[in-house]
Parts: C-alpha cells; structure tokens; sequence
C-alpha cells in the first residue's frame, strides 16, 4: 500500500480537500500509476456541484492526467513498470461489440462500475482517514499514485512532457477529434464554433489542420478572441453585439450558413442555435459539450428534413480501431503537426488545486 497526497472531494458543493490516502496494489488486470501531472475541466466541477447523476462521494476526481507505471497487476501485458501513461475515461477493450465496430470509440467492458466510481471488481483501491473513497472516471487523477484498469491506460512517448501532453486525456483529444473524426471537416469548408474554452480551441485547430477556409468564433467573453485567433479562428463575435439570434448572424454572415457547426459549452440552448446556424442541404452540427442531467434538446424537424445533421461526440471518437488514438496524438504533438503548450495559462503546485478550479470558473 503506498500512503500519498490526494485532492479528496467529501461532499457535493465543497472545495477539494488535501489529505493523505492510501493506494493499494493493482489486481490483476490493474495498473498503478505514479501522476506527475493533471489539469481540471469543467466535468470535474461539474460532478464537484452535485449536479451529475452519477456522481457520489467521497470521492478523487480528475480524468486529464499523466504519468508513469509504478506497478502492475496479474495478467497485465501492455504496459510496464517505468512506462510513460495517460489514463483512459473511455477505456479500449478491444473485444467488445463497441471495441470491434471503427464507427465508435464507447468501450462498454466496465461502463457499469466506471459508473459507480468503482474498479471492474466492484471496490475501491482507495481508502482516506478509515474510508473507502470512490474512483472517478476510471482515472481519478487528482492523487499522486491511482489505479486504473489495464484497458484504461495507453503507453505514450517517453520523451513527451507530462505537464502538457496531460491535455491529451480529455480536453484537446476530444475537441480536436470533434473535428477531424466526428466532423470530418473538409478542405475549403466554413465551421462555426460556439465556446472559447480549452475544447472549443482545439476544435479551431482541428478545423484548421482539416483545411477549413473560415472559422468562426462564438463566445461572450471577449477576452478569448486572441487566443481563438492564434489556434486558427479568422474572425469572432459575440451573441450580445447583435439584435437578432445569432443563428440569423451567421446564416447572412456564410450565404446560407455554415457547413459545419460544433457545440462546446453544454447549453441545450447554444446546441439548437449551432444546428440552425448550419446550411440547408449539407450542414453538419456536432453536440461537444455536456449538457446538465435532464435537459433536452428542441429544433422544428425541419432543420433535420431539408438536409442538416445532428450529431453527437464522446472523446473525439479517438479510437485505437481507428488508427487516432491518443499515442497518435501524443506523436502529432511531437512533430508540431498539433499544438498543446498553448492550452496551458497557469501551472500550480498540486496545493493550490482549488485556486486551479476559481482560474476555470473565472473563464481564465
């Protein structure tokens, strides 16, 4: 058992809690992993204000993180001791009917315990002042040493910097591959982007590396338009600058709208806008974000009868099946052919993981 420092979150509504946890050793199928690094996203709060359905406490959040093998269980082959890792929330089994089908990346092999924060087993490796504290995510990277399914790790470059590739188990993965996988953006097309955050830039640069001609920015904080910019946007505007619903803004901005259109804040309202802000005939929107529990989605059928696309994407449909997995981005990320450095504003020390979560809510 190694005994370490862990952001545990006791109860919904609460900041983080620094304590000492203990980690048991992996099982068979199992590997511990050494964290270096992790970032927040807003799933991570999200679960943190008691919204989330499936949430339940106490519990050790984080699922963008990366590190090296510490130890491995019985019967696991794919990774080492010393490997350099990056925990999966979306694990590869490869034997599923999800695994086996190229047009998806939702392994179901242990959805159902994921989902109750537990490990395939059905318990917990962590425990914290005499209680078991749950898994989240599969990943649970917010503690310097987690365990995590043999089927949710994947080895990575050894010369890859943790601090920022870290990135690559969430945010960017999935924004970037909203695009070139979930999208498939072509060259010449015009794509609109709804929320300036980490994933809504990553959808900028995956448009831009498919070769879309114009890519447009949607967000009322005006501050993100430089940064929206420097990932590939060529212009940006805000709802609030105009009369009209912005839909109408962008149907007379394109000629008709745009080709394709990403959702990337969660607001069932933005969804509906992002659809119809799509062309007539051949417009493709893609849902990103993740809309509270409940909510739903509305359009008049219309939209979908002349010609628009609905669509939805989990991790940026990343697959191994499909050759875009997240080695393959660890690599593109390598040869400058992505960017990831530039996401990252602020690096703090694992003590101020709270003051991590005011910078993301103050959209900083």
């Amino acid at each position: 058992v190694i005994k370490c420092k862990a952001a545990v979150a006791w109860e919904a509504g609460k900041p983080l809690s620094r304590e000492e946890v203990e980690v048991a050793p992996p099982k068979a199928h199992e590997v511990r992993i050494k964290i270096v690094a992790t970032a927040v996203c807003h799933t991570d709060a999200y679960t943190l204000s008691g919204a989330d359905p499936e949430g339940c406490f106490p519990v050790i959040l984080g699922h963008e993180g990366a590190g090296i093998v510490e130890s491995v269980g019985e019967e696991v082959t794919k990774v080492k001791p010393g490997d350099t890792v990056i925990p999966l929330y979306i694990p590869q089994c490869g034997e599923c009917k999800f695994c086996k089908n190229p047009k998806t990346n939702l392994c179901q092999k242990i959805r159902i315990t994921q989902g109750k924060g537990l490990m395939p087993d059905g318990s917990s490796r962590f425990t914290c002042r005499g209680k078991q504290v749950y898994h989240f995510m599969g990943t649970s990277t917010f503690s310097e040493y987690t365990v995590v399914a043999d089927i949710s790790v994947a080895k990575i470059d050894a010369a890859a910097p943790l601090d920022k590739v870290c990135l690559l188990g969430c945010g960017i993965s999935t924004g970037y591959g909203a695009a070139v996988n979930t999208a498939k953006v072509e060259p010449g097309s015009t794509c609109a982007v709804f929320g300036l955050g980490g994933v809504g830039l990553a959808v900028i640069m995956g448009c831009k590396v498919a070769g879309a001609s114009r890519i447009i920015g949607i967000d009322l904080n005006k501050n993100k338009y430089a940064k929206a910019k420097e990932f590939g946007a060529t212009e940006c505007i805000s709802p609030q600058d105009f009369q009209k619903p912005i839909q109408e803004v962008l149907v007379e901005m394109t000629d008709g709208g745009v080709d394709y259109s990403f959702e990337c804040i969660g607001n069932v309202g933005v969804m509906r806008a992002a659809l119809e802000a799509c062309h007539k005939g051949w417009g493709v929107s893609v849902i990103v974000g993740v809309a509270a529990a409940g909510q739903e989605i509305s359009t008049r059928p219309f939209q979908l009868v002349t010609g628009r696309t609905w669509k939805g994407t989990a991790f940026g449909g990343n697959s191994l099946l499909a050759g875009n997995s997240v080695p393959k981005l660890v690599t593109d990320y390598m040869s400058k052919k992505i960017k990831v450095d530039e996401f990252v504003t602020h690096t703090l020390p694992f003590d101020k993981i709270n003051e991590a979560f005011e910078l993301m809510h103050a959209g900083k």
